[in-house]
């Protein structure tokens, strides 16, 4: 979280001339509810399996350029899904720019905790094993949206 997916992936996807799917916006839009608010009624578990629901449909489709929640990896039916239907790029940051980047943002229900930069220390403690099994990962802090894109589009076109 924080570390550029939507913005990266928005501007990647148009140097391609791909489609970009934001999954959250896809789920959010087939739930007619917030993220926050599917976290809220319905809890973790049944937004988790609407996001498997919708990778396994994504990864059946060509030209895509995808950004999937920071969680969806954690899952191991998930990761090789990934792996296998396309390229997958582990964006990251220091908990601390994650934390900058996202503080004033309400929407993110796993943070709206008392203490964030916390709980975003711990997630990346828990996730990076998983994003370490990404085929490319690609710190965010230091460049440009444009160079990062250029830099993605280069990987993608030239291996």
């Amino acid at each position: 979280m924080g570390a550029g997916k939507t913005s990266i992936g928005r501007l990647v996807a148009k140097k391609l001339r791909h489609e970009f799917v934001e999954m959250d916006t896809v789920i959010e839009e087939q739930e007619t509810l917030k993220i926050v608010d599917i976290f809220a009624e319905k809890g973790e578990t049944y937004f988790r399996d609407l996001e498997k629901k919708l990778l396994k449909e994504l990864a059946t489709r060509n030209n895509l350029v995808v950004s999937c929640g920071g969680g969806v990896i954690c899952d191991e039916q998930n990761l090789k899904l990934l792996k296998n239907s396309g390229i997958v790029f582990s964006l990251t940051v220091s908990a601390e720019t994650a934390y900058e980047r996202t503080k004033k943002d309400v929407s993110r229900p796993i943070l709206n905790v008392s203490d964030p930069l916390a709980k975003i220390r711990e997630l990346l403690a828990v996730r990076n094993k998983y994003y370490a099994q990404a085929h490319y990962k690609i710190n965010t802090e230091e460049n440009s949206i444009e160079e990062l894109a250029d830099k993605i589009v280069n990987i993608i076109n030239n291996g």
